[in-house]
């Protein structure tokens, strides 16, 4: 026997609410305009891509600053490239940044993992930790300048340590104290991106892995490590384009000596430019830094495969 509804029942039936498609169900959100990246896009031309169009124009002239540019070829290039202390330069600025690499990323990954639990009196550390980074270049060079001193400084209190106390005076120890003096300043900062990533990692992962009896080593290994290879990939691109253009700390702490044993890159093109008074010359090294930042970020990202980036939480 069939069972028919009557018009009436119908009628009073009441209405189903209808649901409203969320983000979940697939329905299409909309997304700003191009009006909202207009004032960014404005502020890159021209403050990054407009320079950089001037350096290049500028670096096949001849450009003392006071008189008019004079065209001249590729005269710049060519003395660059047969230029020892040019060579000598990029050979500092690729040494420095690998020293800085190695020294700063394993200190950042182990502070910030550190700072991310909840130690007692972690915040009132971190805190302190973190006040290198609150300074300028500048100011944590002259203190450095200061400390290490070799009349008045600590090597003269400590020449059991440091020999004669001028570590400024040779070409390893003015090398060693730029990596050093770099690594106490900004690694706060690597530390800094290190804490909130680890703060990001879900907690079900280290309980699961505490119920299978994994102990803490083991779980950095198999669990903070692998959670945080995003982080450490942006962590070692910042620090590869800030060491190739490092430049007042050398400016301040050895200007470029020993001789040159420590004329990196970006205190050359200085020397270039406003002492020599050779612009052209000047940016011409300005750009062939850019170049090799640019090429050794695009390595870095297609070794690491940092362009095919993806959650490491997906699944949970």
């Amino acid at each position: 026997m069939t069972l028919t509804k009557s018009p009436a029942d119908a009628v009073s039936a009441p209405p189903v609410p209808r649901r409203r498609p969320t983000r979940r169900t697939g329905a299409a959100v909309a997304r700003p305009g191009f009006a909202w990246a207009v004032p960014a896009t404005l502020f890159f031309v021209l403050f990054a891509v407009v320079p950089l169009v001037l350096v290049a124009v500028l670096s096949f002239t001849s450009w003392d600053g006071l008189s008019s540019p004079r065209f001249a070829g590729f005269d710049n290039w060519t003395a660059l490239a047969h230029d020892p202390v040019m060579i000598q330069s990029l050979w500092l600025s690729l040494l420095i940044t690998v020293l800085g690499v190695v020294v700063q990323t394993p200190l950042s990954l182990l502070l910030g993992v550190w700072a991310a639990g909840k130690q007692r009196n972690r915040a009132v550390l971190s805190a302190v930790y973190f006040v290198p980074l609150l300074l300028s270049a500048t100011a944590v060079s002259v203190l450095w300048r200061a400390l290490l001193d070799p009349n008045f400084g600590v090597p003269a209190q400590a020449r059991w340590l440091f020999g004669d106390g001028n570590l400024l005076g040779m070409r390893s120890g003015a090398i060693g104290v730029l990596v050093f003096v770099g690594a106490w300043q900004y690694t706060p900062f690597h530390t800094l991106i290190y804490q909130g990533a680890a703060r990001a990692i879900p907690q079900v992962l280290y309980q699961a892995a505490q119920i299978d009896g994994a102990g803490t080593v083991r779980q950095f290994f198999h669990i903070t490590l692998p959670q945080l290879r995003n982080t450490m990939i942006t962590s070692m691109i910042l620090m590869v384009v800030g060491g190739l253009t490092t430049f007042d700390t050398v400016l301040i702490l050895t200007q470029g000596g020993p001789g040159t044993d420590t004329t990196i890159s970006a205190y050359y093109m200085y020397q270039k430019a406003f002492k020599s008074f050779d612009f052209g010359g000047g940016s011409a090294i300005a750009l062939v830094l850019v170049v090799v930042a640019t090429i050794i970020s695009l390595i870095v990202v297609r070794v690491s495969r940092y362009d095919d980036m993806r959650s490491t939480s997906e699944g949970l």
